[in-house]
């Protein structure tokens, strides 16, 4: 408005003609520079002293003039600039009064969507929330009572099973299977309800004293069995060197039993760990227990073979003894492997099973309804404990596994034998053809099964009379011979 009274006051006689209002309201009016212009206007560029009175009395003449022209201005239109201002005013205030009556109105509607939602909103969380809490203490209730009657069930079971008791290998292994599945189970709920349940003192008790405490001796007692087989519980002493009579039908078959179960137990208590909160495969599975367990077997058997051997070859009068034990420890690890062939692997709860992608749709039919439900495509396939540690250990065969091993810890005798020289020494290049024979010997009888041991496949029947020969023992005499007699020769 000031720049429109400045702009209708140049068209005014009253008006002064020598200000430049439109230099002074331009846009790129600059203070600076209209200075400058003043103190040169009034003043010589080349003298050296400057008059700065001159251009300020000509700045505030002009300042002086341009007051008045406003106030001149707004003198005129005062009763325009009134008139203005009052119906802004009066719009103004009556738009401010709708908005307060908005407001009013608004602030109404809030109090009421308050009271008929927010506030039943917050009721029903709270109600939400002590139903959550509620349904978790009877979820953790319903969880620790099971734990409880699955320790009262597991220590029932250990009862029954004479574990622990004064009658050692007595005890009841059907009974310790069973025992290890509960040992399962508790796994299964500490492995979905863990965190809450181990803060509990009560279920802190229960796995120390009476899950982790029975786990340790189940296991003990399955190691000890895997530990302790050997063929005189399945079959009469090799060559004579025994007088103890054959084990009747009935003996085989409890040894067998005991050993299956032991078996299973090691496999059932075997780690399966979880892998993204989902179940472990059958594929990756590896039962831990039962690995250990029977690997341990063969390398007792293999370095008591190789340190008795070690021994007889400085001796030679000992060496038809400890090739005649040798050939009996060979003679357990077939039998090791054939009841190892003929045992499944079972359910582990801790497992996923594998169901075949490729299971045909049972028809409407009756008869092909029963055909489809006992065939092999829609049944979990199983793997026997055999593959299982040939796998592990990388073999074809356990037999061959421990001529392999034996024949790879001779040499390191035999060799000491020939470095410390003497009578020894010369005794034993003397007499490598006995000794060569005698190993042949001993190979061929420690690769023989027993009548007494069956295998779970068509080779069972084999031979009726007699024992039966493992495939491919002359290639293991062979690596048998020449890890002792091939170091004689040089």
């Amino acid at each position: 408005m000031a720049t429109a009274g400045l702009v209708e006051a140049r068209s005014t006689a009253t008006t002064s003609s020598y200000i430049d209002i439109d230099s002074l309201i331009s846009d790129d009016f600059s203070p600076y520079a209209h200075a400058n212009s003043l103190v040169l206007a009034t003043n010589n560029s080349s003298d050296p002293a400057i008059d700065l009175s001159t251009p300020l009395s000509r700045v505030l003449f002009d300042l002086q003039e341009i007051d008045s022209h406003i106030h001149t201005l707004t003198s005129r239109s005062a009763l325009d600039i009134l008139t203005y201002t009052s119906t802004q005013n009066a719009a103004a205030q009556r738009i401010l009064s709708k908005v307060e009556e908005e407001r009013a109105r608004l602030n109404a509607s809030y109090e009421r969507l308050e009271k008929e939602v927010l506030v039943r909103h917050q009721k029903a969380v709270e109600a939400q929330t002590i139903a959550q809490r509620s349904w978790e203490v009877l979820r953790l209730g319903r969880a620790v009572q099971r734990v409880l009657n699955l320790a009262r069930q597991f220590e029932v079971l250990i009862s029954e099973s004479g574990l622990g008791g004064t009658r050692v290998g007595k005890e009841d292994h059907g009974v310790l299977v069973r025992a290890s599945i509960s040992i399962l189970s508790f796994r299964n709920i500490m492995s979905g309800e863990g965190e809450q349940l181990g803060r509990i003192n009560l279920v802190r008790t229960l796995r120390g004293r009476v899950f982790e405490d029975g786990e340790a001796r189940i296991s003990d007692f399955a190691r000890r069995v895997v530990r302790e087989f050997s063929m005189n519980t399945l079959s009469p002493a090799l060559g004579g060197a025994s007088t103890t009579s054959a084990p009747t039908y009935r003996e085989v078959e409890d040894s067998r039993a005991r050993f299956t179960s032991a078996a299973h137990i090691l496999y059932l208590l075997s780690p399966a760990p979880r892998i993204d909160g989902q179940k472990i495969s059958r594929k990756d599975f590896e039962p831990e227990y039962l690995i250990r367990a029977l690997q341990g077997y063969l390398q007792t058997a293999i370095t008591s073979s190789s340190a008795s051997i070690g021994r007889a070859l400085g001796q030679l009068p000992t060496l038809d003894r400890a090739l005649l034990e040798t050939s009996a420890r060979c003679q357990n690890v077939v039998a090791l492997e054939a009841l190892l062939r003929s045992i499944m692997a079972p359910e582990h709860p801790m497992v996923a099973s594998e169901v075949p992608a490729n299971i045909d749709t049972l028809t409407t039919d009756d008869d092909t309804s029963d055909e489809d439900d006992t065939s092999p495509t829609t049944k979990q396939p199983t793997e026997n404990f055999l593959a299982i540690l040939l796998n592990a250990l990388d073999t074809a065969s356990l037999p061959s596994y421990f001529w392999r091993s034996l024949a790879s810890s001779l040499s390191t005798r035999v060799q000491e034998i020939l470095n410390r020289g003497g009578i020894s020494a010369r005794t034993l290049r003397s007499q490598r053809d006995m000794v060569r024979a005698e190993i042949r010997e001993c190979v061929l009888r420690g690769s023989r099964l027993p009548r007494t041991v069956t295998l779970g496949d068509a080779r069972a029947s084999a031979a009726s009379k007699g024992e039966e020969t493992v495939e491919n023992w002359e290639r293991e005499a062979a690596v048998m011979v020449g890890s002792v007699v091939g170091l004689l020769g040089r």
